[in-house]
């Protein structure tokens, strides 16, 4: 199978896999992976690199937006295979090594089963390895220090948390771009809704904290919004964050 790779600015990627994307900067045959997918998409992701003109073997950092197994499925393959460092947020460190979860639980999902869209969506979760066992072992702390990281695309981490404690975005201001993992989404299997949202309150595991996290992607600058869930979004990420805040309250 072939993965989905669009191209949305110069070296910049965004990936569609099981209901869920993942990003790849590119800076020549080097590139930075923001995100990695569910476990089961492991050949998607090998494919999309390929499609880039890049190879596991070149990517110089994994970047984690948060620790979800649809999120860090190939995080750990990618770290002990080819000593690809994983990166993400210090507070998000400890939920990659998989001290402990803040993921939505199968009962949860099935007291929900009576929604729309919500049971297929579990069932190709499911296939997908949506509940596999996948901690990271040696996940890397961010920089403390504001400001571009010395990687392909020179993303800037942004915290935002809410969805999970340590959820990161990743700013690219040259591409006016931000990637923005689960904290801002334009669409979901779950979700009614098109366009930007907040993801449903069953998967955010401070509901609160994530209203106010929209409040941070309005003072991005950008006109493309890459969301770990939904098509990519293009016009003004602040307009998006905004319109997101007010369809939540």
């Amino acid at each position: 199978m072939r993965a989905q790779v669009q191209q949305v600015a110069d070296g910049v990627h965004l990936v569609h896999g099981s209901d869920t994307n993942w990003v790849i900067l590119a800076d020549g045959d080097a590139v930075t992976l923001i995100d990695t997918g569910y476990p089961g998409d492991r050949g998607l992701l090998l494919d999309s690199l390929a499609q880039v003109g890049s190879s596991p073997e070149a990517v110089t950092a994994v970047l984690v937006t948060h620790a979800h197994t649809d999120h860090i499925g190939s995080a750990e393959f990618l770290r002990t295979r080819h000593g690809t460092p994983v990166r993400l947020h210090q507070a998000e460190v400890p939920h990659a090594r998989r001290e402990f979860l803040h993921q939505v639980g199968v009962g949860t999902v099935l007291r929900q089963s009576w929604r729309p869209g919500v049971l297929p969506w579990a069932v190709r979760a499911l296939r997908s390895g949506g509940t596999a066992h996948v901690p990271v072992a040696g996940p890397e702390p961010l920089p403390a220090a504001a400001g571009p990281l010395d990687l392909p695309g020179r993303p800037v981490p942004v915290h935002t948390p809410g969805h999970t404690l340590g959820h990161c975005a990743y700013h690219l201001p040259a591409a006016g771009v931000v990637v923005s993992g689960d904290a801002l989404v334009s669409g979901h299997p779950t979700s009614r809704v098109r366009g930007p949202q907040l993801l449903p309150t069953m998967f955010q595991h401070e509901r609160e904290h994530a209203l106010a996290s929209l409040r941070l992607f309005e003072e991005l600058e950008g006109d493309v919004l890459l969301p770990g869930h939904g098509p990519v979004h293009r016009g003004p990420v602040a307009d998006a964050a905004r319109r997101a805040r007010e369809r939540a309250v």
